[in-house]
């Protein structure tokens, strides 16, 4: 089984955030599991606001075509906005699984609440527009912003060196002041709301704060490909492709096609409204 793992970040933007998402994501793969784990050119800095998130998003679903094209089983996009997942699942007939969606469809089975901790305040709205379309609102008790605007800032979470000792340590103390915060309103479970907070987290050992679990969606991203990619082959199907994610087909292809190009949509006649070719 071959997974794509997507990240929405420049791994040179966040110290050794690489090197630690690599090792997550390696010891939670099961054996004959390949995870190929790819960064973007520039994402990551600021994507919380969103014209750059819309320019990375781009290489996001270029990546997904050459997934599938190179014969990937799954393509798992670790962002907390799950950028692009609408559109790939449009396009492509392989699983795809978001971190977002997957971390709060998991946690609703682990407890009854949950408390997301994002890393500043416009990140904040974005996580709860997610949280509605997936419609966990009832079991949120809150997003908690850790205030951390310019999010290279999160490198030194990584760092083990004694020079970036008390910003790494202002970095986990607004994590725990934030968790915290929800924790008091009723949070059963605490949410990283970022990829990279998870790995800090996971890198540093704390899986918990006073005794209320953090999910580790990374882990659980990565689990769940496995998963998706063993009932694709079990039964066939997982991407349902009646309505929202169907793909245009007949007369439709044929002038999307001559409009924006042969290449779009590569596996349309694969994927119809009805799931039979076109």
């Amino acid at each position: 089984m071959r997974l794509w793992y997507q990240t929405f970040s420049k791994f040179s933007a966040f110290g050794q955030y690489g090197q630690a998402l690599v090792k997550m994501v390696s010891s939670a793969a099961d054996p004959g599991t390949e995870v190929d784990i790819h960064d973007l050119d520039h994402g990551g800095i600021a994507d919380q606001y969103r014209y750059l998130e819309y320019l990375d998003v781009a290489q996001v679903i270029a990546n997904g075509l050459r997934a599938q094209r190179e014969g990937y089983d799954a393509f798992l996009i670790g962002n907390i906005i799950d950028p692009g997942i609408h559109e790939l699942r449009e396009l492509l007939t392989i699983p795809v699984l978001g971190l977002c969606e997957t971390t709060l469809h998991l946690s609703s089975m682990m407890g009854s609440s949950h408390t997301l901790v994002s890393v500043n305040d416009k990140f904040t709205t974005r996580i709860m527009e997610n949280v509605r379309r997936y419609g966990f609102a009832s079991r949120t008790t809150s997003v908690e912003p850790m205030r951390v605007n310019h999010l290279p800032k999160l490198a030194s979470g990584f760092s083990d060196s004694p020079e970036d000792a008390v910003a790494r340590e202002a970095i986990f103390e607004a994590f725990r002041e934030a968790a915290r915060k929800g924790i008091a309103k009723g949070a059963e479970l605490i949410i990283p709301a970022g990829g990279v907070v998870m790995a800090m987290l996971a890198h540093a050992g704390v899986h918990e704060i006073d005794g209320v679990p953090i999910l580790d969606g990374t882990v659980m991203l990565t689990k769940m490909g496995e998963t998706a990619v063993k009932l694709h082959r079990l039964t066939g199907t997982f991407t349902s492709k009646r309505m929202t994610y169907a793909a245009p087909t007949g007369d439709v292809l044929k002038e999307v096609r001559a409009v924006y190009g042969a290449d779009m949509y590569p596996d349309a006649q694969a994927c119809g409204y009805d799931g039979r070719p076109a």
